[in-house]
């Protein structure tokens, strides 16, 4: 592991210098651009860890590891979080030790309020869940002191794990025409997400493709009770129900099966639903929920490694893998 004084031996620096260069006060010291690029290169060619990060793991006889943080939103999308644990507790490098997990909630559309993105002092290397159109404008514009994974959102400037979104819409399309419907709706979270926008743009082009009507095109809050309220207004509604209804998130589908208990619509004799993400509670819903699958458990994995891999500069250049869904059938169709 390369000290503060190598590094400045080998970029022709004062030890002071690459301190305030690595922790983020280069600009406030007035350090010019070209030096802090010089002085970066060298700590990356040389493996520095951020001082910060190693002095929290620093303990008598025990080597310094990388801190990575997982970033994850405050919002209904939550619920995926223990999903996304399981997979990491899974992987065999967190089992032996190699590295150290940071958990740190942000709101959708303030990942621009985390300073250590800046900074760099407080990880190592972070994963993005969840970005908002507005954050990932935010990673797109600017030029942060981490390496980064950003999950289930497309990016060229970053390594990036994903699902192919407007397949899934496509085959869920694909899917209800199989079953035989002709008029099928939509029900649509209240956010700002590529993921979303991508299922949604699928799933409209597989209604014209398989020659579908969609007679209607819902929204509301991301939550079981955004669900709710969204199925009992439509309940309430004079004229045709859709025979089948896409939820593009588990949760919302969820609240919508309440509310057709509630009000005495029987599904799935009266309308099929079927969600997405297949949260831990679909499988006990009533009836259980038919959903797409989004494969967290694996996708986690991907994100660490890639993390690790560009930790340890054994990544250069962006990568992108991308994993399928599935549709799981359960009794709502």
């Amino acid at each position: 592991m390369a000290t503060i004084r190598e590094i400045a031996e080998k970029a022709g620096v004062s030890s002071g210098t690459v301190s305030f260069i690595l922790n983020g006060k280069a600009d406030k010291m007035r350090i010019s651009a070209s030096t802090q690029k010089r002085v970066l290169e060298v700590a990356r060619e040389m493996g520095y860890l951020p001082s910060i990060s190693a002095r929290r793991l620093r303990n008598e006889g025990e080597k310094n590891i990388p801190i990575i943080t997982l970033l994850w939103t405050l919002d209904a999308r939550a619920s995926l979080v223990s999903r996304f644990l399981q997979g990491i507790q899974n992987l065999s490098l967190y089992r032996d030790g190699l590295f150290e997990l940071l958990i740190q909630p942000y709101e959708n559309g303030k990942l621009h309020e985390v300073d250590s993105l800046y900074t760099g002092t407080r990880f190592n290397g972070a994963i993005i869940t969840n970005a908002s159109n507005e954050d990932m404008d935010f990673l797109e514009n600017n030029k942060l002191k981490v390496p980064l994974v950003v999950y289930l959102r497309e990016t060229k400037k970053y390594s990036s794990v994903t699902v192919d979104g407007k397949l899934t819409g496509n085959m869920v399309a694909s899917y209800l025409a199989d079953k035989g419907h002709k008029e099928v709706g939509i029900v649509i979270p209240n956010i700002s997400s590529q993921a979303i926008e991508l299922r949604q743009e699928g799933f409209l082009n597989g209604i014209t493709e398989y020659n579908l009507k969609n007679t209607h095109t819902l929204s509301g809050d991301f939550s079981e009770d955004g669900g709710y309220k969204t199925m009992r207004a439509l309940i309430k509604q004079s004229g045709e129900l859709p025979t089948a209804l896409f939820f593009l998130s588990d949760p919302m589908a969820i609240g919508a099966l309440s509310a057709c208990n509630e009000f005495g619509l029987r599904v799935p004799e009266d309308i099929e639903i079927i969600g997405h993400d297949n949260n831990e509670q679909a499988p006990y819903t009533y009836p259980s929920l038919t959903t797409v699958h989004l494969p967290v458990e694996e996708m986690a994995i991907a994100c660490v490694h890639q993390l690790m891999d560009t930790i340890n500069h054994q990544i250069e250049s962006p990568v992108s893998l991308q994993f399928k869904t599935e549709i799981i059938e359960r009794r709502s169709c």
